[in-house]
């Protein structure tokens, strides 16, 4: 695969395509301030990054589609060239709710579509527009979720233009196979959004998404916050790994370098998330070296099975942990 700054999409198996390498925007709200994605999105853009992903939730989806729109607007890009990928949350997986979030998002956005919707988790939340639905214990409420409904009404937006792919994230093989399986299928998820990263290799889920033409976008590939809200903090911190800060000296490359250029190389997207200028350029140089056989084989077998994100709304939830099963 000869993959360049300028070139380095790979197909989705309806036959759009996907950049590699994506920025993520995640962002809690309380503590980012105003204007920051708009401003990191559009150094971003500058810096050569053409996939954006997002979503509802991040509650920053109007700066990220003013930066894009912005851009667009001075003649940086074209709206054919970027790819932003935006998620159903939890608490409208009911297929009646489907439609009215993703043009929630549009709306915030102001773009006429998103090239890739997602369904953002397997279970659901109370439906509703808290997004974090608790009882009067400080529980959270749960509900009942269909994913097959829930996946028509996906794909009746897809029909009606509003979104160019479909895909998942956090699903694992049983999940995926309820949706191949469903009895007239009409689009079939193009990726799944997965935790990857150099300590967390998803060997099994990763091949298993390869037989059946899923890309798998990988989140969290250089680590994570330290938030302890939703991330291990007993997690060891990957970036420190020295087989990573070793392989990075031969090339005078960092380790975070080092690690998305792994997953890169074996197809694997990538959006590491960042707010700092410096490192939004840092993560983008990644495709002037390559790692040897030798090299992606070293950096596999760091493999723990360590994920960051342990996703703890969910701890009560009968089926966590389900993202740990193959």
């Amino acid at each position: 695969m000869d993959l360049t700054a300028d070139s380095h999409t790979v197909p989705l198996s309806d036959g759009n395509r996907i950049p590699l390498l994506g920025l993520g925007t995640y962002a809690d709200p309380r503590s980012t301030a105003k204007g920051t994605a708009l401003e990191c999105v559009k150094n971003a853009i500058d810096v050569g990054y053409r996939h954006f992903d997002g979503a509802l939730v991040y509650f920053n989806e109007h700066e990220v589609g003013q930066a894009i729109r912005e851009k667009i607007a001075d003649g940086t890009v074209k709206r054919e060239d970027i790819f932003y990928c935006g998620k159903l949350w939890s608490t409208f997986q009911p297929p009646e709710m489907v439609r009215p979030a993703l043009e929630s998002t549009l709306k915030a956005l102001k773009l006429d579509y998103v090239d890739l919707y997602i369904v953002e988790l397997p279970m659901a939340f109370k439906p509703g527009n808290d997004f974090y639905p608790r009882d009067e214990n400080g529980k959270y409420i749960y509900h009942h979720t269909d994913l097959c409904a829930t996946w028509e009404a996906m794909e009746a937006c897809k029909d009606a233009g509003l979104v160019k792919s479909l895909g998942v994230s956090n699903f694992n093989r049983r999940q995926l196979e309820l949706l191949f399986n469903k009895p007239g299928l009409k689009h079939k998820p193009v990726s799944n959004q997965i935790e990857c990263h150099p300590y967390f290799t998803q060997p099994k889920l990763l091949e298993y998404c390869r037989q059946k033409d899923i890309v798998v976008v990988g989140y969290s590939p250089i680590g994570t916050s330290r938030d302890p809200s939703w991330v291990n903090l007993k997690c060891p911190p990957l970036l420190e790994d020295e087989v990573l800060v070793s392989i990075g000296k031969k090339y005078s490359k960092s380790s975070a370098q080092v690690a998305l250029r792994f997953n890169v190389q074996r197809g694997v997207v990538v959006i590491p998330k960042s707010f700092s200028p410096q490192r939004i350029h840092h993560n983008f140089q990644i495709f002037d070296f390559s790692l040897t056989e030798e090299e992606m084989k070293s950096i596999e077998m760091l493999n723990k099975n360590i994920r960051f994100v342990q996703l703890l709304m969910w701890a009560d939830h009968p089926e966590y942990p389900f993202h740990d099963e193959y």
